[in-house]
C-alpha cells in the first residue's frame, strides 16, 4: 500500500518558518519524481516545488523562489520542505505527491499520481 504522510504544518506569524516533511512508503521512492503543492481556499491546486528523482533538478513557483527550498532523503524516503519568510498569501492545504520518474531531463509539475492527505499551513498577520 503506497501511502505519502505530510507533517509540519501549522500556524505562524508572518515573517517566520515552518518545515514540512512527506513519509513515503509503499513504492520506490529513488525513482519517483517528488513534489510540493497547496491549494487556499477556493484556487486550484498548484505545485510550489518539485524535486527529481536524484535531486539534481529542483523547481520552484515564481512566488516562492529565494524562500522555499524542496529537498530529498532517498534513503530515508523522505522529502521535505523549508518554508522561510512566510506570508499571508502562502496559507493553504499543502500536499506532498509522487510521479514515476527516474530520469532527470526536467522536474514535473503535473501528471502526479500518488498523494498525500495534506497539511494545513496558516500564516497569520
Amino acid at each position: 500500500q503506497v501511502q505519502l504522510v505530510e507533517s509540519g504544518g501549522g500556524l505562524v506569524q508572518v515573517g517566520g518558518s515552518l518545515r514540512l516533511s512527506c513519509a513515503v512508503s509503499g513504492l520506490t521512492f529513488s525513482v519517483h519524481a517528488m513534489g510540493w503543492f497547496c491549494q487556499a481556499p477556493g484556487k486550484e491546486r498548484e505545485c510550489v516545488a518539485a524535486i527529481s528523482w536524484s535531486g539534481g533538478l529542483r523547481y520552484y513557483a515564481d512566488s516562492v523562489k529565494g524562500r522555499f527550498t524542496i529537498s530529498r532523503d532517498n534513503a530515508a524516503n523522505t522529502m521535505s520542505l523549508q518554508m522561510n519568510s512566510l506570508k499571508p498569501e502562502d496559507t493553504a492545504v499543502y500536499y506532498c505527491a509522487a510521479k514515476w520518474r527516474p530520469f532527470d531531463s526536467s522536474v514535473p509539475t503535473s501528471g502526479y499520481d500518488r498523494w498525500g492527505q495534506g497539511v494545513q499551513v496558516t500564516v497569520s498577520s
